[in-house]
């Protein structure tokens, strides 16, 4: 993504100039995003909003003030699949419940549920585009 294309994503949200966490964003590229969408609000449980942007076509995860978001996104250039980044989705208090739902979901697991003492524990899957993505949750 093109750094005038990351500014107009990034400007749609407020300010997060303040925000002290090394993380601020981040995309999850997908190949068919209506499947993707179905996927993650599936297995989160939760409704993703559609992203306005002229450069490509997205949906946003759940986002208030002061909070880590990132999107789904179908960008020309970038494609989806195992060996990027990896990025830990908050699942606090709601790990094997998420778990349970993403083979039903049309995923996988990569790393079964693993402690990570003390800092709680994760899990790694592969979505329905082929990405891995990580679970994290204190409890």
């Amino acid at each position: 993504m093109s750094a005038s294309q990351l500014s107009e994503l990034t400007d749609s949200l407020t300010d997060m100039s303040n925000i002290q966490n090394a993380l601020n964003w981040f995309e999850i590229y997908v190949a068919d995003l209506s499947r993707a969408k179905s996927f993650y609000q599936k297995v989160l449980d939760i409704t993703m909003a559609p992203m306005e942007s002229e450069t490509c076509e997205g949906v946003m995860f759940p986002y208030e003030e002061g909070i880590v978001s990132g999107g789904l996104l179908k960008v020309e250039h970038c494609q989806p699949g195992p060996g990027g980044t990896l990025v830990y989705l908050n699942a606090d208090g709601k790990l094997d419940a998420i778990i349970a739902r993403i083979k039903e979901a049309g995923g996988k697991m990569v790393l079964e549920k693993m402690e990570i003492p003390p800092h709680g524990f994760i899990a790694v899957f592969e979505d329905c585009e082929g990405n891995h993505v990580g679970l994290h949750s204190i409890s």
